[in-house]
């Protein structure tokens, strides 16, 4: 690696340090060139333009605050390459106190593994190495069903897949390893799953229409039963590393997840059904007069008149229609006391089951046609004990499962990293010199000049070859990562150099990564998974 010296002063020197350092964890709002709006295709090859975007459109989570109750997190975290989640926070919780928890992703074996699937290879094995239950699994009726690929093609790249994720540290010994059209038990808990899904659904979320044919509308229900499968013998906390592309199939598992449930839990504070902004209301309302009345029993017409008075005042920022049915419940329920309960909804429960979570209810409760209302539990222990009856039932008391989304890896001529370019990615399969070579010619985010880069700096945000260092080079070395970005925003780092030391890292982890793939070549026949599928080719 060659190195030049700084042209500028030194305050300016330390002035860009000190801006690169800032900059290195990124804030999910980078633009990618050519990339996608916020469209989210399982089966496409979407990017995202602007990570910020599916906060606020889809409900994903910042990773950053979640990232401090992360025990020793991956180097992905720590850098913001993993850049957001769907309640993580129970998986998290279940590292730190040493509880059950599980991992699972899947692979649609349509080619070659690349350093695009080493994300999730590494989100697997890092979860695993935490003490999750892991799962890798071969979405091969997903490949068939939505792409179309032969029996004998999806045979040959499921091996080569799971070669990879065996060379780079998952345990077979701990994990489990399986193709969904091997597995009669997934095939079984797709069948249940999909009774409780809809095809309206498929068509808002997936855009089916009367020209998807019905396999490719089972494999969804298969995804489904994948990310659940891991809950299948007990519910325990689950997460699925996948790309913001498969967001869609996380948001609609949680929500079979829910109807497949005897009971929900929520809050309530009147015999009525509420839904989340009445509640709010309900609990504003609540909250307000028993600290101006104390010790008085709250009625739900106190409630009204309070809520009717506040129109005036515009209190709130819920709207009029639903200030309006607030208030004309609370009116209709006059007298009766308004008072915080947690409540248990029947959804799915057997008569059983139902009279059975009556009697388990201890203290002060009301008993109604299609719910109970408890006064002396709190939700943390309703929630418990409505999983437990559940299960003691016969049902499934499915956890809602959790995700957590990485940052797609730009490709290495710009734009998207696509397959079908080959000199766009670096296939975990590629000749260790053809990786060196498809790096040294990497497009970069360096200036025009020399000149120029000294003066001005270079854009490691916008290079594709900084993002190797971030994503995988760097491994966990952060002081390291932090080198690179640094000396190329302050113009000390040029970019043959860069791109030489790079390559030169490519092609020795892609000789170390292919010489494990061969030691685990030999030892495939000790592994619970068919590679010989004896489908009609």
């Amino acid at each position: 690696m060659t190195r030049d010296s700084h042209t500028d002063d030194e305050s300016t020197d330390d002035r860009r340090r000190e801006q690169a350092s800032s900059r290195l964890r990124t804030d999910g709002g980078t633009q990618a060139e050519g990339a996608d709006d916020t469209t989210l295709d399982p089966w496409g090859s979407s990017t995202v333009s602007d990570y910020r975007n599916l906060f606020e459109e889809f409900g994903i989570e910042a990773f950053d605050e979640v990232l401090p109750e992360v025990p020793d997190p991956h180097y992905l975290m720590r850098r913001g390459v993993i850049f957001g989640h769907r309640d993580y926070r129970p998986v998290a919780r279940a590292m730190r106190e040493d509880d059950p928890f599980a991992v699972l992703s899947g692979f649609m074996p349509t080619g070659d593994p690349h350093i695009g699937h080493k994300l999730v290879f590494d989100e697997i094995i890092w979860h695993q190495r935490q003490g999750g239950d892991a799962y890798g699994l071969i979405a091969d009726l997903e490949a068939h069903a939505a792409r179309g690929l032969t029996w004998e093609e999806i045979d040959e790249h499921a091996r080569d897949y799971i070669l990879s994720l065996l060379a780079l540290g998952f345990d077979p010994e701990a994990g489990t390893l399986y193709r969904q059209s091997e597995n009669r038990e997934l095939q079984d808990l797709a069948f249940e799953l999909g009774a409780e899904a809809r095809f309206a659904e498929f068509e808002g979320i997936y855009g089916f229409d009367g020209e998807t044919d019905v396999s490719h509308m089972q494999s969804v229900v298969t995804q489904i039963a994948d990310i659940l499968y891991p809950q299948l013998d007990a519910p325990q906390p689950t997460v699925i590393p996948v790309g913001p592309d498969q967001d869609p199939h996380m948001r609609l598992a949680r929500d079979v997840a829910a109807r497949m449930r005897y009971f929900g839990v929520t809050e309530a504070y009147a015999s009525f059904e509420t839904d989340d902004e009445e509640r709010a209301l309900l609990a504003e309302a609540y909250k307000t007069l028993s600290e101006q009345h104390p010790g008085e029993t709250i009625r739900c017409g106190d409630a009204a008149t309070y809520l009717d008075n506040e129109r005036d005042r515009d209190a709130t920022d819920v709207d009029a229609t639903t200030k309006d049915r607030v208030i004309t419940m609370l009116r209709e329920a006059g007298k009766e006391p308004l008072r915080p309960r947690v409540r248990f909804l029947d959804r799915n429960a057997t008569e059983e089951a139902f009279e059975a979570l009556i009697e388990a209810v201890d203290g002060e409760k009301r008993v109604y046609d299609e719910h109970i209302d408890a006064f002396e539990l709190d939700h943390e222990a309703a929630a418990a004990l409505a999983r437990e009856v559940e299960l003691a039932h016969g049902g499934y008391g499915f956890l809602p499962p959790s995700s957590i989304y990485h940052r797609f890896m730009t490709g290495l001529t710009g734009g998207k990293m696509s397959s079908s370019v080959p000199a766009s990615h670096i296939s975990l399969l590629d000749d260790p010199e053809d990786g060196y070579d498809k790096v040294r010619a990497a497009t970069t985010g360096g200036r025009e000049t020399a000149e120029e880069q000294r003066e001005l700096g270079g854009k490691p945000d916008e290079c594709p070859v900084y993002e190797l260092y971030a994503y995988l080079l760097a491994d966990d070395d952060d002081e390291f990562a932090t080198e690179v970005y640094e000396e190329c925003a302050g113009g000390e780092r040029l970019c043959g150099g860069c791109k030489e030391q790079a390559a030169e890292l490519m092609e020795s982890f892609l000789e170390e990564h292919q010489d494990k793939r061969e030691e685990w070549a030999d030892r495939l026949d000790e592994l619970d998974i068919d590679f010989d599928s004896d489908r009609a080719r």
